[in-house]
């Protein structure tokens, strides 16, 4: 695995269960993406060495690496995770057609792309210019069973009082999340429900969302103590966290999210969610029927959902077995290796 020295705590070379992970020492960051002057000699490297190239998109870097891949004759698959859209600007503009026209010039050198859903393929205006490339394959999600002692400990860790109802998000505080419409709804979700209140896991400053930051401050105000954020958390802790909610809400309002892997966390651990009814992100819900969705930028829409779930939640549980089946790693590994096999044969039979 080659990937971005993001942080400088980082070892430049480790082996977490089996897989042997290169980092690439930063030199700047331009908005949310990296620069790394040496990744090129490290790509080279490698591909020398592999059989397969496997790209994830958008990725500036990945236009070089997948010429590597048809040079050295090896093949070349791209997942492509979602369209790429940064907050206004004209430096963000300028940044957003230099990806693009790099992710281009990838999949035109690659062999395929993978994305979740055949769904968000289809009203993707990147995607919908390479039919014949692309192939969906459902993400990998997988997360402890919570139970009953780890419910207790989380509450305990945390200082959650036995709330009800308790609206969950997991997200991080991105523009694209939606999180305002969240909290513009919140008023009509306490008209019925007086005890609710949300509770946000995630990042508390990523990274080139400032503005962001302050554009929710005076929400964030008016929600007092109605409102809680508590950070990063452990996996253990996340699945508690989902377990301990009436209703997950995932309330993105652009194709930066194509799916939404926190909805099937939450229903893998026994939650609805409520989701903005996106290309990818509606499949979410489908997949595991486990929830409502409603347009994007709807704060009344979104209310009157959650509400819905609150109240009649047990039409909204469905079999977690099932949905851990359909997005275990192992189900997920075994088609992308049909992938890998398949275009392995058709370049040694050139």
């Amino acid at each position: 695995m080659l990937t971005s020295q993001y942080e400088h705590s980082l070892p430049s070379r480790e082996k977490q269960d089996g897989v042997e992970i290169f980092r690439v020492p930063v030199a700047w960051r331009i908005s949310k993406g990296v620069i790394m002057p040496t990744i090129g000699w490290h790509a080279t490297r490698l591909a020398l060495q592999h059989d397969v190239i496997h790209l994830h998109l958008p990725q500036f870097d990945a236009a070089g690496i997948a010429l590597r891949g048809r040079l050295f004759h090896h093949p070349v698959v791209l997942t492509y995770h979602s369209d790429l859209t940064l907050p206004p600007s004209l430096f963000h503009w300028l940044v957003e057609r230099v990806v693009h026209l790099g992710n281009h010039a990838a999949v035109r050198l690659g062999d395929v792309v993978v994305t979740n859903t055949l769904d968000f393929a289809q009203n993707s205006p990147f995607l919908r210019r390479y039919p014949a490339k692309v192939q969906a394959i459902l993400p990998p999600v997988q997360i402890p069973l919570p139970t009953p002692r780890s419910i207790e400990a989380f509450r305990n860790k945390f200082s959650i009082r036995q709330v009800s109802p308790l609206i969950g998000m997991v997200a991080r505080l991105s523009a694209e999340k939606g999180i305002e419409y969240l909290l513009q709804a919140l008023p009509a979700i306490l008209e019925r429900f007086p005890g609710a209140s949300i509770l946000h896991i995630g990042p508390r400053e990523p990274v080139g969302e400032y503005a962001y930051a302050q554009l929710l401050a005076p929400l964030l105000e008016r929600c007092g103590d109605k409102y809680r954020h508590i950070g990063m958390v452990t996996s253990e802790e996340l699945a508690a966290f989902y377990a301990a909610c009436d209703v997950h809400v995932l309330p993105s309002v652009n194709s930066t999210e194509s799916f939404g892997m926190v909805l099937v966390e939450a229903a893998l651990c026994g939650t609805p969610s409520v989701a903005t009814d996106l290309p990818g992100v509606r499949m979410a819900i489908r997949q595991t029927g486990m929830g409502l969705c409603v347009p994007p930028r709807d704060a009344a829409a979104l209310a009157a959902a959650i509400c819905e779930v609150i109240a009649n939640r047990s039409l909204y549980v469905c079999s977690q077995a099932d949905a851990a089946q359909k997005f275990s790693p192992a189900t997920i590994a075994e088609q992308y290796e049909k992938v890998f096999e398949r275009l392995i044969k058709e370049k040694l039979s050139i």
